[in-house]
């Protein structure tokens, strides 16, 4: 035996870290003088091993060194490796030629792994993980992870019975990544990593830059190809590079895939990919809806947390089918010109051990102190990320959605407890930064990076942010020390207005600021109008039962006024689905949306509205346009608070198109209102929350109406109109008949 007892003891015991330095083909210098080749093997189930020689049809059997399957032999022939494959007899003698994976240099080259330590590798995804790959012929997988505190490091998988011994891995140099390539796998293999820690402890970790995974308990990563896709979005994509976003529709349907739409002949199962890109899609371009936006579509293992919990950075969820049959689905979105947008969440992760959390048998990916890197109200884990590995991660994370499954935005999560070091914390819980303020500075600049480093890779891709205090800049440009997102939610505006309307009419004069305040700093940034998923869940009911009224049908009329009030005013839109048609219960994230109520003409009513609105918003180019200019807007008249009237205008200065918004909050008919006009003529009312084909009575000013020489609200001219009770009157100017 040529090998050390202590180095075959390391080996059959799983904790060398550099196992490519003892098993494969080496040369054998004793003295100073070559004598031989040494070739050893560790192979499960293996009764006899040999070397083979193809170029020269030799054979040389190795002897088995322990009954475990480790093979060493010395062929003394030799003195230089030669190219091999290995011939290994099963104890049920069948005989398996491969080749060997301790014969491959690393698949990463020092550069690709310079540039991860220092933060800047921006597809490490294709590195990390396990990656198809063909090396000089031969067909396998490159596995690579990081783990920088391990002590050995295992591929284990369907593929060698989940023996850590059989594909031990090597680490590669200091930069804490471990790597080996395996020949002859197939896609859809279960795999994970056996990691030794410092302590001795061994655990088994799913891939961080897994792509697909199995479902729970197990929730092993999965062996797949992204490669072979056959794209047609060719021409949305060259598109999207040269649209202005600011001045695009973006009038966004938010989902969430398991509670969408349910099969209830097949046990009541969500849709897969490829079904909801079928029914979906259909359903999005007759709504007029522009974009999708998936709640978290990445690997998470508990459906509960809505994916918010993710576990699987680069995986599309398995629950609806393959990475694949994700790519059919956003290529169909495409084809039928609506963008995808995910939600994505880089601000924390669960704690569960098959995971992230203490990945190596340290704190890796999070931050060791609580104080930095525990969020106690959600139950979740921080990430690091004054770390560049880990900002890498991230970065990388967002880049391969955008890369490999062509989607058109991210919505990142939580940005707020990101930005602030005493998000949601006590005194005394929270380290303030190195100036002893209270920003989280690492936080803040992970998100600039991300920013631009999306929009500088990917033109025409846009980053939204879903936060919710009054921290400045949230859409500024980097360059003038903003955070460089594209859009940001405007809670503010949501907050407000949905307290202004969960109000009794009587009482609404007394809130009318809750209606105009948001103007104030409409143009701070560049906002969009939500009503999202957290509006509908947790107790705070649907938004139809957060209407007053006695009856469905009053409800309606003020959930009505709410979407023109939302479509009008300045900012992009997101509605959380099954709000379109008024779904009277919560949203259950367990079942399908109540689509029956679409047999009552409330319900569809206002399905019928958001349509319209949709059309309207995308047709006339002054509402979206003008959404991020100061001059786009205008008041009419904002302090009819006796009336709870407000009225402004949308318009382009450049054309000179617009539009007159009236809206009457209360159930009381407002007869001879007389309103100021910005042209005299021909107006005609285009749109009418109280029309029949809304479920409404039909009211209003018989279709159109000429303006008067009377000078009312600084203007010249002036209407008098007919206001029905909880109207939306839209008034565009006509030509003369």
């Amino acid at each position: 035996m040529i090998i050390s007892s202590s180095e075959l003891g390391s080996l059959l015991e799983v904790r060398n870290s550099c196992p490519h330095s003892f098993l494969g083909m080496h040369r054998y210098i004793k003295d100073g003088k070559v004598l031989g080749i040494v070739a050893r093997a560790f192979l499960q189930d293996g009764k006899a091993c040999f070397v083979v020689d193809e170029t020269k049809n030799e054979k040389f059997q190795l002897e088995q060194i322990d009954q475990s399957g480790f093979f060493e032999g010395l062929i003394e022939t030799r003195t230089e490796v030669f190219k091999y494959k290995l011939l290994r007899e099963s104890y049920s003698g069948k005989l398996f030629e491969f080749a060997d994976p301790y014969s491959f240099l690393p698949t990463i080259s020092d550069y690709d792994l310079y540039l991860f330590a220092q933060g800047k590798n921006k597809y490490i995804y294709k590195q990390l993980g396990a990656n198809f790959r063909e090396i000089d012929g031969i067909h396998g997988v490159s596995f690579a992870t990081w783990a920088p505190n391990a002590k050995a490091v295992s591929a284990v998988g369907d593929f060698n019975s989940w023996d850590g011994r059989y594909h031990q891995m090597r680490l590669l140099g200091s930069s804490g990544v471990w790597e080996i390539f395996i020949p002859g796998l197939k896609i859809f293999d279960n795999y994970k990593f056996q990691i030794l820690s410092a302590r001795g402890d061994i655990t088994l970790k799913s891939d961080p830059y897994a792509i697909h995974f199995e479902g729970a308990p197990n929730n092993s990563s999965k062996l797949f190809d992204v490669s072979g896709y056959e794209w047609h979005d060719e021409e949305w994509l060259a598109n999207r590079a040269k649209t202005d976003c600011q001045r695009a529709t973006i009038s966004a349907y938010e989902l969430h895939m398991d509670s969408w739409r349910r099969v209830t002949k097949e046990g009541n199962r969500p849709l897969t990919y490829r079904e909801l890109a079928d029914e979906l899609v259909k359903y999005l371009s007759k709504m007029g809806f522009t974009h999708v936006e998936f709640m978290p579509s990445a690997e998470h293992p508990f459906l509960g947390s809505w994916g918010y919990q993710v576990t699987g950075y680069f995986a599309p969820t398995h629950r609806y089918g393959t990475p694949h049959d994700f790519m059919y689905l956003v290529d169909t979105f495409h084809r039928h010109n609506i963008a995808v947008i995910v939600d994505w969440v880089p601000a924390h992760f669960p704690r569960d051990s098959f995971a992230l959390e203490d990945f190596d048998g340290t704190k890796l990916y999070e931050h060791a102190d609580p104080r930095i890197g525990c969020h106690n109200n959600w139950g979740t884990l921080i990430f690091n990320y004054g770390r560049n590995e880990v900002r890498n991660f991230l970065i990388s994370s967002a880049l391969s959605w955008a890369e490999r499954f062509h989607i058109d935005g991210i919505r990142v999560d939580a940005v707020a407890s990101m930005l602030y070091l005493d998000y949601s914390r006590k005194y005394g819980e929270w380290l303030p930064n190195k100036y002893g303020g209270k920003e989280n500075i690492e936080a803040i600049e992970f998100l600039r990076e991300l920013n631009d480093t999306l929009h500088e890779t990917f033109p025409g891709f846009i980053t939204i942010a879903e936060e919710s205090t009054a921290f400045g800049g949230i859409t500024g440009k980097t360059e003038s020390h903003g955070i460089g997102f594209d859009f940001k939610w405007n809670m503010g505006w949501m907050h407000d207005v949905l307290s202004y309307f969960s109000k009794d009419p009587i009482f609404r004069k007394y809130h009318h600021n809750q209606l105009t305040f948001a103007m104030l700093y409409q143009h701070s940034e560049h906002f969009i109008c939500a009503l999202s998923h957290d509006e509908v869940v947790h107790g705070k009911r649907s938004l139809i039962y957060r209407m007053p009224g006695n009856s469905i049908a009053e409800k309606m009329q003020h959930l009505r006024c709410l979407y023109a009030y939302m479509w009008f005013w300045p900012g992009k839109k997101t509605l959380f689905m099954g709000q379109e048609f008024g779904q009277t219960s919560e949203w259950n994230y367990q079942q399908s949306l109540d689509w029956h109520l679409l047999q009552y003409a409330e319900h569809s009513g206002v399905q019928n509205l958001i349509r319209d609105l949709n059309k309207m918003y995308c047709r006339c180019g002054f509402l979206h346009e003008t959404d991020s200019m100061c001059n786009g807007f205008e008041w009419i008249c904002c302090d009819d608070f006796e009336n709870s009237v407000v009225s402004f205008t949308r318009f382009d200065q450049s054309n000179g198109d617009r539009c007159i918004v009236v809206c009457n909050f209360t159930p009381v008919e407002r007869t001879n209102y007389r309103l100021g006009a910005p042209s005299g003529g021909r107006w005609e009312e285009v749109l009418n929350t109280d029309s029949e084909c809304y479920a409404g009575q039909n009211r209003g000013n018989g279709g159109c109406i000429y303006a008067d020489e009377i000078a009312t609200h600084g203007k010249k001219h002036s209407l008098n109109l007919y206001l029905p009770p909880l109207t939306v009157l839209v008034l565009m100017p006509g030509k003369e008949k």
